[in-house]
């Protein structure tokens, strides 16, 4: 056990409406929990969300704030007034105020490290050029120190730390790979399907796949209706649930989309899944899919391997590999026809190879995604930092002083 250890971490938002982030630290914090570590958390959340007085270990809110990027002096005099109070400060993300004000209090003071989150996958600089132009002169300034500066940049798979690189010019970084993941859920699956199906009862009694995410371009949500209208009218039993939160009111738009293509009836949207209603919908589907353009990890995609649910997911997934290696799932390309191949490679298999499909997934989960590990893998690191430091500082303290001559 680490039990002097405390450990703060430095976050946008833990509302999970802003998907793998805050999810992937909540699960992180149980590891932490196992580990015998102190967690605090600072936020830029509202003080007052409910949410907040759910969760198991003492977050300090600095919100609400009025941007995006969410500029608080508050969150900046609090670190400055009581980083002394930790061992080590782990940054979640980058682009936003929260990144950056934590750098400038920790540098120089605490080992810290800094989660990317593939923020810095090239997909984004293709797919949004101008306002790559934009973050050019930001990067130099303001948030290349950052990962500069850090005991470790994380990554979550080694895909993730070879296309960071790609991004910007300037990028050297101590780059680290550690374990990622979530853990195996609790509960009784019977009766979250249950409650799923009391929040989405048009699938009830019906197969349905499903997708478990923000409904966002990046997600490949319009590729995904698309390839399923076309086997729809082969597939009349088949239905399609899309679980998670319109952050940009795309929905709208893919609503229409389904409409026009005629499988609108089949399409069904209940929106923010948490819970047991999360659980059970994963336990109910025949089995996850995310065509999506561009995820560093994706923490839906162990979720469902660890309910022992196949994964259909495009290649720009970057555990993919480690899907295809294990048997776990279908792969294929990030493109309408790839979803569809997707789609069509799973309805040709027969009951015995989903069967055995899905105990591969569940086994994939096991050997290789759970939170626990990624834990021990950051407080290892730090501790390491620890003890080297303070073995160079009794070294210096009893060297004999030279004295020039």
């Amino acid at each position: 056990m680490h039990s002097s250890l405390r450990i703060l971490h430095v976050i946008y938002s833990l509302s999970l409406k802003h998907g793998g982030p805050p999810e992937g630290l909540r699960q992180l914090a149980d590891g932490y929990l196992q580990e015998g570590i102190h967690l605090e958390v600072a936020s830029l959340d509202d003080p007052e969300e409910a949410f907040l007085r759910e969760l198991q270990f003492k977050v300090h809110a600095f919100g609400p704030v009025k941007s995006v990027y969410g500029y608080s002096p508050r969150m900046f005099r609090w670190l400055q007034e009581h980083v002394d109070d930790y061992d080590a400060v782990v940054i979640n993300g980058i682009w936003q105020y929260n990144s950056f004000a934590a750098w400038r209090v920790a540098r120089n003071k605490l080992p810290y490290a800094v989660f990317i989150h593939g923020a810095l996958d090239p997909w984004f600089k293709k797919r949004y050029p101008l306002k790559h132009l934009k973050k050019v002169l930001y990067w130099r300034f303001f948030q290349y120190p950052v990962l500069r500066d850090a005991l470790a940049v994380l990554f979550t798979t080694q895909a993730e730390r070879d296309q960071a690189l790609l991004s910007f010019r300037l990028n050297r970084w101590n780059g680290v790979v550690v374990p990622y993941g979530t853990n195996r859920p609790g509960g009784d699956p019977t009766l979250q399907k249950d409650v799923f199906f009391s929040t989405c009862p048009e699938v009830r009694n019906h197969r349905f796949l499903l997708f478990m995410g923000r409904i966002h371009e990046k997600k490949g949500c319009d590729l995904l209706i698309e390839a399923f209208s076309r086997l729809s009218f082969t597939n009349h039993d088949l239905h399609l649930v899309m679980a998670g939160p319109d952050q940009v009111g795309w929905k709208t738009t893919l609503a229409k989309q389904a409409e026009k293509l005629e499988v609108g009836d089949r399409i069904h949207w209940p929106g923010l899944l948490q819970k047991d209603a999360k659980w059970g919908a994963y336990y109910a589907s025949e089995a996850f899919i995310l065509p999506s353009h561009q995820e560093n990890f994706g923490i839906a995609v162990a979720e469902a391997l660890a309910c022992g649910k196949p994964v259909l997911i495009s290649n720009k997934v970057n555990i993919w590999q480690d899907v295809i290696a294990d048997g776990a799932g279908i792969v294929a390309e990030d493109t309408a026809n790839g979803t569809h191949e997707l789609l069509t490679k799973w309805l040709e298999l027969s009951e015995n190879q989903r069967i055995k499909m899905a105990e591969r997934a569940a086994e994939c989960f096991s050997a290789r995604y759970s939170m626990h590990s990624a834990a021990k893998a950051i407080v290892s690191m730090f501790e390491q930092y620890i003890n080297n430091t303070k073995g160079k500082r009794r070294a210096n303290k009893h060297a004999v002083p030279v004295i020039a001559g």
